[in-house]
C-alpha cells in the first residue's frame, strides 16, 4: 500500500471511529476492500459501518457461532478496480466469488496469502498479465476459475503443486506457449477447462494427462493442438465429457481410448483434421455415453452399429465428414435420442423405418447426403420434433400425413428431393413453423386454406413443383410472412387482395405460373418489398403506379404477361438493379429515365411502345422499303463476306507477331452482368493515370467519365505472381475470379454493382458503379468526419448490415466476405452504403461438397480479423460479424481500428478498457451530438461490443443485427434505457 493511500485509510477509519467501535475486525477489512473498489451501481450500499457485524451485508455469509466471514459472493455487481488484497486478511474466508465484474490490473502475488480459500472464482473480469506462480500455495483450494480474462504468458508450471484442486478453468485467455504437461500431476482434478486459448506454439495433447485418473471433464477446444490423440487417455476411466474441437489434430480416433472410456458422457471432436474411420470395436463399452460429437472432421467409413445401439445415446453429431453407407437400423431402437445431425456427408440408403417411434427426437438434419426411400412416418411419433431438415437428397414417395400433426415443428426443409403426391393439408397450417421449404420436388395439389393457422410462418418456399389451384385468400392472415417463392408451378386464379396486408413481405416470386387478373393497386402497402417477380403469367390490366412508391424495391420483373396501358412515370422513383417489362401489350411513351439503350431489352415485345430507343419501334414504311430492297442487301452481305475473309487472312499474316511484342486488350474476354450503355473500347481509352482515385495491394482504381455522361469505377488488378511452370502461385491471392464469381450473381441494393469485367491473363479489369462519396474510412478518418452526423452513421450501419445479411442468409450458397472493413463499405451520392471488394470472398462450399475447407492464408485486414480466425483458418460468417462490429465501433468512436493511442490494444480492447474505467466520454466521437442521441448511440455501441465478442457463439447473426439496428432507428426511446431482447439473442443459423 502506498503511503498516501495508507493515510486515506487511516483518516477514513478515524472518521468512522465513533460509529464503528462496535463493528468487528472482519467488517473493517471489508470496508477497507470497499474503499479500493469503484461501485457505480451501489452494489455495496448496505455495507454499513454502524452494524456490529457484516453478516447481513450484500454478498456476505458468516459462521453462525463466531460471526467470522466465510463467504463473499458478488457476481454481476459492476465492481471495478484492482483485486482488494485486504480480503486475504479474513482468517475464515473459504469462498470468494467475484465473476462478471470489471476488476482489472494484474492479479497480485499477495493473493497467495488467502490461505483458507477453497473456492476462488474471478472469471469474466479484465485481469491481465501473468498468473502469479504463488497461487498454487493455497493449500485447500478446490475450485479455481479464471476464465474470460486477459491473462497472458504461460500457465504457471507450479500449478502441478496443487494438492486438492478439483476444478481448473482457464477458458478464453491469451496464453502463449503450449499446454504444460505438468498439469498431469494434479491427480485430484475432476474438471480441466482450457478451451479457447490460442496457444501460439502448436503442441500435442500432453500424454501426461493420462495420469488424471479422477478426471470427469476435459475441455481443450480451440487450443491450437496438433498431432494424434494420445493413447494415454485410455486411463481416464471416469471421463464423462471430452471436447477436443476446433484444433488441428490428425490421425484416427484410437480404439483403445474409446473402448476404455466406459463412463464417458460426451465426446466433442469437431473442427479438427482427423482422418480414418470411426472405430469398429469398443464403442459398445460406452454404456453411459449420452452425447457424441465428432462433427467437422475428415472421418470416413460407415457409422458403427455399436455406436447406434448405446442405450443412453441422446445426441449424435457427425456432420461435415466423409461418412458413407446407410444408417444402422438399431438407431430406431434408441429411446433417448433427441438430436441427430448428419448433414454434409455421403450417406445413402433408407432411413431406419422406425426412426422416431421410440425416441423423443427434437432435431433431425440429414441434408446434403444421398439418402433414398420414403420419409419414415414415425419420425414425429412422440410429438417433440422441432426441426426436420432433409434437403438435397433423393427421398421419394409422399410426405407422411403424420407430419401434419407434428405441432412442435418450427423448421421444415424437404427441398431438392424426389417427393411426390399431395402435400398434407395440415402441414400447411403448422402453428409454430417459421420456415417451410418444399422446392424442387414433384408435389401436386393446391395450397390448403389451413395455411391461415401458420401464424408464425416467415418463409414459404414451394417453387419447382406441380402445385395447382389458386393462392388461398387466407394467406393474407400470415402477418409474419417475409418471403413467398412459388415459381415454376401451375398456380391459377388471381393474387388475393388479402395479400396486400402482408406488410412484412420482402420477396414475392410467382413467375412461371398461370396466374391471371390484375396486379393489385394496393401494392403500395408492401413497404418492405425488395423483389417482385411475376414474369410469365397471364396478368392483364395496367401496371400499378403505386409500385413507384416502394422504397426498397430493386428487382422488378413483369415480363411475359398481357399487361396493357402506359408505363407509370412513378417507376422512375425506383433504384432498380433488375427491370423487365418485355413481352406485354404496353403502349405510350417510355419514362425518360429508361428511354435509352441500357434498358432496351426491358421493353422488347411491346408493339405499342414508342420512344427514342433505336430499333424498339420499327417504322412500317421502312419495313416495306427493306422488303423491296432485300436483294440489294443480299448482294452487299455476300460482297462483305468475301472482303471479310480476305481482310482477316491479310490481317493474320501481317500482324500475327503483334500480340507477342505489344500487350493489348483482347475484347473477346469481356463479360457484362447488367445492361450497359458504354463501349468496351471507351473504357480502355479513358483509363488515364490522371484519373486514378485509389491504389491498394490488389491494384489501382480509376474514375472514368463516359461519353454518355455516366461515371464508372474501373479496378485494374495487379498481375498474379506465377511459378516457373506458369501457374498462379497462390490462387487465393488472385481475387479476380472470386470477385467475378461472387458479384456477377448478386443483385442487392446494398451490394456494389459489377457492370462488366475483362481478363486476358495479364490485364484484368473490373468495372463497377461509381460511388461518389468514397468509403466510410474516407470520411471517418479525415477532416470530412463532421459531415457524418449520427443519423447518417446509423443509416450507413443499417445499409451495410442489410448487405451482409443478404450474403449470409439470402444467397442460394451463403457467402462470407472475409474482408469487411470501413474502406470496403462505399457511399453513394445520398450516403447510402454498399459492400464492395469481394476479392477474398468465399462461398460456403461445405454447403455443396460436405467439407468446410480451411484457407491457405488469413484473409482480412489487421484490426478487423476475428480472434478465432487467426488460428483456425475456417470460413465462417461469424468472422464477418466480428469485422462488422469493428466498423460499428468506428462509426461510434470515429477512431481507426489500429492506432498508437491504444498501445498494444486494438480498437475493440481499447473501447472495452475505457468502458470498464467509466470513461465513456473518451469513447464517443466528439463530433457527434451525444446529448441528443445518447440512448441510440449507447445501444449501437453495445451492439458493436456484442458483435466483437471473443467467442463466436456469442455474436448475433446478421439477421439479428439488422433487426437491432432497425429497432434503434424506429422504436421510440424507452425510459428504462434497456436493450430489446434481440441484444441478448444468440442465434445459430444452420440454413446450409
Amino acid at each position: 500500500m502506498s503511503y498516501p493511500l495508507f493515510l486515506v485509510v487511516v483518516l477514513f477509519s478515524l472518521s468512522l471511529f465513533s460509529t464503528t467501535f462496535s463493528l468487528n475486525q472482519d467488517g473493517l477489512f471489508l470496508l477497507q476492500a470497499k474503499l479500493h473498489l469503484s461501485d457505480p451501481s451501489n452494489s455495496l450500499s448496505n455495507w454499513n459501518p454502524r452494524d456490529p457485524t457484516p453478516c447481513n451485508w450484500t454478498g456476505i455469509l458468516c459462521n453462525n457461532l463466531t460471526a467470522a466471514v466465510t463467504s463473499i459472493n458478488l457476481p454481476n455487481s459492476d465492481l471495478s478496480g484492482p483485486f482488494p488484497t485486504s480480503l486475504c486478511r479474513l482468517t475464515s474466508l473459504s469462498y470468494l466469488s467475484l465473476p462478471n465484474n470489471s476488476l482489472n490490473s494484474t492479479l497480485p502475488s499477495a493473493i497467495s496469502t488467502c490461505t483458507t480459500l477453497r473456492h476462488l472464482n474471478l472469471s469474466l473480469n479484465l485481469f491481465s498479465g501473468q498468473i502469479p506462480d504463488t497461487l498454487s500455495n493455497l493449500p485447500f483450494l478446490q475450485i479455481l476459475d479464471l476464465s474470460f480474462n486477459n491473462f497472458s504468458g504461460n500457465i504457471p508450471p507450479t500449478f502441478s503443486h496443487f494438492q486438492q484442486l478439483q476444478t481448473l478453468s482457464l477458458i478464453n485467455n491469451l496464453f502463449t506457449g503450449t499446454i504444460p504437461s505438468s498439469l498431469g500431476n494434479i491427480s485430484s482434478l475432476k474438471r480441466l477447462h482450457l478451451a479457447y486459448n490460442s496457444f501460439l506454439a502448436q503442441g500435442p495433447i500432453p500424454s501426461e494427462f493420462g495420469s488424471l485418473i479422477n478426471l470427469e471433464t476435459l475441455w481443450l477446444s480451440g487450443c491450437n493442438l496438433v498431432g494424434p490423440i494420445p493413447d494415454s487417455l485410455r486411463k481416464l476411466v471416469h471421463l464423462k465429457d471430452l471436447d477436443l474441437s476446433r484444433n488441428m489434430l490428425n490421425g484416427t480416433i484410437p480404439e483403445t481410448v474409446i473402448s476404455s472410456l466406459t463412463s464417458i458422457v460426451q465426446i466433442e471432436l469437431y473442427q479438427n483434421s482427423f482422418s480414418g474411420e470411426l472405430p469398429r470395436v469398443g464403442l459398445s463399452n460406452l454404456t453411459r455415453l449420452e452425447r457424441f460429437d465428432a462433427s467437422e472432421n475428415d472421418l470416413t467409413g460407415t457409422i458403427p452399429d455399436e455406436l447406434c445401439r448405446l442405450k443412453n445415446l441422446g445426441s449424435l453429431n457427425l456432420y461435415y465428414n466423409r461418412l458413407e453407407g446407410s444408417l444402422p437400423e438399431s438407431l430406431a431402437s434408441s429411446e433417448k435420442l433427441y438430436v441427430l445431425l448428419l448433414f454434409n456427408n455421403t450417406l445413402s440408403g433408407n432411413l431406419p423405418s422406425g426412426l422416431g417411434s421410440k425416441s423423443r427426437l427434437q432435431m433431425l438434419d440429414v441434408s446434403f447426403n444421398r439418402f433414398t426411400g420414403e420419409i419414415p412416418a414415425s419420425i414425429c411419433h412422440q410429438g417433440t420434433l422441432q426441426e426436420l431438415l432433409m434437403i438435397h437428397n433423393s427421398f421419394s414417395g409422399e410426405i407422411p400425413e403424420s407430419l401434419g400433426s407434428c405441432l412442435s415443428l418450427t423448421r421444415v426443409r424437404l427441398g431438392n428431393n424426389n417427393l411426390s403426391g399431395v402435400v398434407p393439408s395440415d402441414l400447411w397450417g403448422l402453428p409454430h413453423v417459421y420456415l417451410l421449404e418444399l422446392v424442387e420436388n414433384s408435389l401436386s395439389g393446391s395450397i390448403s386454406n389451413a395455411i391461415s393457422r401458420a401464424t408464425n410462418l416467415s418463409t414459404l418456399l414451394i417453387s419447382g413443383n406441380r402445385l395447382n389451384g389458386s393462392i388461398p385468400d387466407s394467406i393474407g392472415s400470415l402477418n409474419n410472412l417475409e418471403v413467398f417463392v412459388a415459381s415454376s408451378n401451375s398456380l391459377t386464379g388471381q393474387i388475393p387482395i388479402s395479400m396486400v396486408k402482408l406488410n412484412q413481405l420482402g420477396r414475392l416470386v410467382l413467375r412461371d405460373n398461370q396466374i391471371s387478373g390484375e396486379i393489385p393497386h394496393e401494392v403500395g402497402d408492401w413497404e418492405k418489398l425488395n423483389e417482385l417477380d411475376l414474369a410469365n403469367n397471364r396478368f392483364v390490366g395496367n401496371i400499378p403506379s403505386e409500385l413507384g412508391t416502394l422504397p426498397g424495391l430493386n428487382f422488378l420483373d413483369l415480363s411475359g404477361n398481357f399487361l396493357s396501358g402506359e408505363i407509370p412515370m412513378e417507376l422512375q422513383n425506383l433504384k432498380l438493379n433488375f427491370f423487365n417489362l418485355s413481352n406485354n401489350q404496353l403502349s405510350g411513351k417510355i419514362p425518360p429515365l429508361y428511354a435509352n439503350e441500357n434498358f432496351k431489352d426491358s421493353f422488347v415485345g411491346n408493339t405499342g411502345l414508342c420512344g427514342d430507343i433505336s430499333g424498339l419501334c420499327p417504322n412500317l414504311v421502312e419495313k416495306s422499303k427493306n422488303k423491296n430492297l432485300a436483294w440489294v442487301f443480299r448482294f452487299i452481305f455476300l460482297l462483305a463476306g468475301v472482303v471479310l475473309i480476305v481482310g482477316v487472312t491479310w490481317f493474320y499474316f501481317k500482324f500475327r507477331n503483334f500480340k507477342k511484342t505489344k500487350k493489348g486488350f483482347n475484347m473477346s474476354k469481356w463479360r457484362s452482368f447488367h445492361k450497359i450503355g458504354f463501349s468496351k473500347f471507351e473504357i480502355v481509352k479513358l483509363m488515364s493515370e490522371d484519373n486514378v482515385i485509389g491504389k491498394g495491394s490488389s491494384g489501382k482504381v480509376y474514375k472514368v467519365v463516359l461519353s454518355n455522361g455516366e461515371t464508372v469505377a474501373v479496378k485494374k488488378l495487379w498481375g498474379a505472381k506465377k511459378t516457373e511452370n506458369g501457374n498462379v502461385d497462390d490462387p487465393e491471392k488472385d481475387g479476380f475470379e472470386v470477385e467475378v464469381e461472387t458479384l456477377g450473381k448478386i443483385r442487392h441494393k446494398n451490394i456494389v454493382r459489377l457492370w462488366c469485367c475483362y481478363n486476358n491473363g495479364d490485364s484484368k479489369l473490373l468495372v463497377y458503379e461509381y460511388m461518389p462519396n468514397g468509403s466510410i474510412a474516407d470520411f471517418l478518418h479525415s477532416s470530412k468526419k463532421k459531415f457524418l452526423d449520427w443519423s447518417t452513421r446509423l443509416k450507413i450501419a443499417i445499409d451495410a448490415a442489410e448487405g451482409l445479411s443478404y450474403l449470409h442468409h439470402d444467397c442460394v450458397v451463403p457467402i462470407v466476405h472475409r474482408d469487411v472493413k470501413s474502406s470496403n463499405i462505399l457511399l453513394d451520392e445520398e450516403f447510402g452504403a454498399k459492400i464492395a471488394d469481394f476479392g477474398v470472398a468465399k462461398f460456403v462450399r461445405g454447403v455443396i461438397n460436405g467439407t468446410e475447407e480451411p484457407m491457405s492464408m488469413i484473409a482480412g485486414s489487421y484490426g478487423y480479423i476475428a480472434p478465432e480466425y487467426a488460428y483456425t483458418l475456417r470460413v465462417n460468417e461469424k468472422s464477418d460479424i466480428y469485422s462488422f462490429g469493428v466498423v460499428i465501433l468506428e462509426l461510434v468512436t470515429g477512431k481507426q481500428p489500429i492506432d498508437q493511442e491504444y498501445g498494444e490494444k486494438d480498437l475493440v480492447k481499447w473501447v472495452s478498457s475505457k468502458l470498464n474505467e467509466e470513461e465513456l466520454d473518451q469513447v464517443i466521437d466528439q463530433t457527434l451530438d451525444y446529448s441528443k442521441y445518447e440512448e441510440e448511440i449507447n445501444k449501437v455501441l453495445k451492439l458493436g461490443i456484442l458483435c466483437t465478442s471473443s467467442l463466436p457463439i456469442n455474436r448475433p447473426s446478421m439477421r439479428s443485427v439488422v433487426k437491432m439496428l432497425h429497432e434503434v432507428a424506429s422504436v421510440a426511446k424507452s425510459s428504462s434505457g434497456r436493450l430489446s431482447p434481440y441484444y441478448h439473442e444468440v442465434v445459430s443459423d444452420n440454413d446450409h
